[in-house]
């Protein structure tokens, strides 16, 4: 969710040179940059993962020759970081992350549900703090790369109907859809004649179910860990539309200039988090008193039969599906 913000930043500031500190795992996700853009990885889970180690790596920071820091992640390591960098002279401007706010959205009810600013807001707004420009220039990670999809035809062919990508996992329970009611969605649209199915997900227990579900439905095709980061994201950018939770994979959609029929359940898109650009009629949710009761979908049910997400219909997802389906065949027929 930085990305977008950080590429169309360093764009309207071309005199600036900007260098991201990211955690080594994610470097990869950051495809195609500015030229004013450098990514710099710290390994929090191997050699920085300690005191000694992170203040190893802090100090050789705070030793160059940075003008000004924009802190956007705002939590213990990252403060540490900013006294640092204070103590060396210099300015340190850090996101606000509206936690008060978006407590009081997932609070037990009575509550007031409305939108909160999108943290992509709050990270734009650190940016334009500091004195820098930000215009909402970015549309894909691949906007300013001629994309080569030979590879991608020479594995599934040439598209010739609409490819659908699904994506029926989430990191906590509290944001994913009924497994067996999402496989049964996904048996209806694999009957269909002008639609191809890709499954994406990570991890041995995701690859395993999405592997089963390519095994028993025509017109799929598993692409959970078989490919980089890099070749699932250009996958992800030849999708007509992916069905996701509130999780990774709708943002890396959104970094890619997807659309997406997400599906919410203890999460609500007004904490902020939606995907970058998509349109709030994409997203299927039921409305519910208790609902949000999470920002990120850690807390367990308070009443203790996640209706959030059983209450959502199949009919529902599928008719979102179609929906975005004829929204891209009346865009195709107009242009």
């Amino acid at each position: 969710m930085t990305i977008p913000v950080l590429y169309s930043a360093a764009k309207a500031n071309p005199d600036d040179s900007f260098v991201m500190v990211t955690q080594t795992f994610l470097m990869p996700l950051f495809i195609n940059p500015p030229a004013n853009l450098k990514i710099l990885g710290i390994d929090i889970k191997g050699s920085e993962k300690n005191l000694e180690g992170f203040l190893r790596f802090s100090l050789g920071l705070v030793g160059q020759k940075y003008d000004m820091v924009l802190d956007l992640h705002n939590v213990i390591r990252s403060r540490m970081l900013d006294y640092l960098f204070r103590l060396n002279g210099k300015r340190v401007f850090i996101v606000d992350k509206k936690r008060r706010a978006r407590k009081r959205l997932t609070g037990k009810p009575p509550k007031n549900i409305t939108p909160l600013p999108t943290i992509a807001t709050c990270y734009a707004d650190v940016f334009r703090n500091a004195g820098l420009s930000v215009e909402d220039t970015f549309t894909s990670l691949f906007a300013d790369r001629q994309k080569d999809f030979f590879w991608i035809t020479s594995v599934f062919g040439e598209k010739k109907r609409h490819w659908i990508g699904i994506a029926p996992f989430a990191k906590h329970h509290g944001k994913i859809y009924p497994v067996d009611e999402m496989e049964s969605i996904v048996n209806q649209l694999s009957k269909r004649q002008d639609v191809t199915l890709f499954f994406f997900g990570g991890g041995s227990y995701e690859e395993t179910i999405l592997g089963q579900w390519a095994f028993r439905n025509a017109n799929t095709h598993c692409v959970a860990g078989r490919y980089n980061l890099e070749q699932e994201l250009e996958i992800l950018s030849r999708m007509d539309v992916l069905v996701a939770m509130d999780s990774a994979n709708m943002h890396f959609a959104s970094l890619v200039g997807t659309k997406v029929v997400s599906v919410w359940g203890a999460t609500h898109p007004y904490a902020g988090f939606y995907g970058y650009k998509q349109l709030p009629q994409y997203a299927v949710q039921i409305e519910l008193q208790c609902r949000p009761c999470t920002v990120y979908g850690k807390k367990p049910c308070h009443r203790n039969d996640y209706a959030c997400l059983k209450q959502i219909t199949q009919k529902q997802i599928i008719d979102k599906i179609n929906f975005i389906l004829e929204e891209n065949e009346k865009s195709r027929n107009s242009s």
